[in-house]
């Protein structure tokens, strides 16, 4: 097997999705990402798949334009021991996190929650979600 062609590392791929998921929750394009880069949208979108390694400098650059810590690349990483160090619970519920920003309809109201500056509405808002959540569940 050729150098060119041998399978991204699953910690290169997971980094790559921590990034789009990141971006995206930002509404960052690709091109914008780049620029603020000084590279392409095409190494963004090559980084994003995980077929290129995202250096150290350059990932230390990223979360600084994304506006979150260089662990946030890492959490809920594969390999050994995933969920040991930080405790299990916390590396599940953090999925679901993951799950949701990454669905169409997760990234819409995170979007438009964020727009909201007054405190009260944002709690009523959660508080809708939650009584909604409580009648769905109580109807099943």
């Amino acid at each position: 097997m050729s150098e060119n062609k041998k399978k991204p590392n699953p910690i290169d791929i997971h980094v790559g999705s921590r990034i789009r998921l990141r971006r995206t929750m930002l509404g960052m394009s690709q091109e914008k990402l780049g620029e603020s880069l000084g590279i392409t949208f095409q190494q963004i979108q090559k980084y994003e798949k995980g077929t290129n390694r995202v250096g150290a400098s350059r990932l230390q650059n990223i979360s600084s334009i994304l506006n979150v810590p260089v662990s946030f690349f890492f959490e809920d990483a594969p390999g050994e021991g995933v969920g040991v160090a930080s405790g299990l619970s916390e590396a599940t519920s953090s999925n679901y996190v993951v799950d949701f920003l990454s669905s169409a309809e997760g990234l819409q109201l995170n979007r438009a929650f964020v727009k909201l500056t007054d405190p009260k509405v944002r709690r009523r808002i959660v508080d809708l979600v939650k009584a909604l959540a409580a009648e769905n569940v109580d109807n099943d």
